[in-house]
């Protein structure tokens, strides 16, 4: 395990004993200030997912929300590949190089293949504009969710522990998680989306592979090409090439 980073300056945490979640928390924080804050917590009552899933959140894993001030709601949704990039360097920084890391378009971090981190983003606009957005990180620890938990065809969830063997806890995870979202956000401010979609590429799960992306009215079957400027992803399909802004990914 590598030695403790240092904490980034200027960005803030606070941390609860037990919230709904810590997106409902970063919400309430933001309606007061929007300074980057680290939102944790060590339960959650009403844990959500993607489209309003149920989240399991047993205690011991880690639960937590970055406010991040942002005035362009195109690069509001980037910071999903920032917060991957960031989930991948301090799951590697706790568990060490043996776990075989990958990143799932659109906001999954998987280990040996299976699930092991969830991001959700959700719009900041505490004055009735768009001031930034929260980051909701959810990164299984100590525990994963069972097969009945997860819908079908679903990555098979796992955990650090699981994988690892390793013991960590959130604090020591945040420790590790905190300066490496500064690291890739800063890279994303002052260069753009470039190195970061070109770093995402090089650990994207099943690029060049068939993949489904489900969208609320079909299935889109295809090759896994690119991900692009936007973030979109990018099939080749039987009816020739598809960009798809958002869906759920199915291996």
């Amino acid at each position: 395990m590598s030695t403790k980073p240092d904490w980034p300056a200027d960005v803030g945490h606070i941390h609860h004993d037990e919230v709904t979640s810590t997106l409902d928390a970063a919400r309430l924080r933001a309606a007061d200030t929007l300074a980057p804050t680290w939102i944790t917590a060590t339960r959650q009552t009403a844990s959500r997912g993607r489209r309003g899933r149920a989240w399991v959140a047993p205690v011991g894993n880690f639960y937590g929300t970055l406010i991040v001030p942002c005035a362009d709601p195109e690069q509001g949704a980037l910071r999903s590949f920032v917060a991957a990039l960031a989930l991948r360097d301090a799951l590697e920084g706790v568990m060490g190089a043996g776990p075989k890391l990958a990143l799932k378009w659109p906001n999954d971090v998987l280990v040996n293949s299976g699930k092991i981190a969830g991001i959700l983003l959700e719009s900041l606009t505490p004055h009735g504009r768009f001031e930034g957005v929260a980051v909701g990180i959810g990164v299984n620890l100590v525990a994963a969710p069972t097969a009945d938990d997860v819908e079908a065809r679903a990555v098979p969830p796992v955990s650090v522990k699981g994988e690892s063997g390793v013991d960590v806890t959130s604090d020591m995870f945040l420790s590790h998680l905190a300066p490496a979202f500064a690291h890739w956000d800063a890279q994303l401010a002052t260069y753009g989306f470039g190195p970061v979609r070109t770093a995402w590429l090089a650990h994207a799960a099943k690029l060049g592979e068939t993949i489904t992306a489900r969208l609320p009215n079909e299935d889109v079957t295809g090759r896994f090409e690119t991900v692009d400027e936007n973030g979109y992803l990018i099939l080749t399909t039987a009816k020739g090439p598809r960009t798809i802004a958002a869906a759920d990914v199915y291996f």
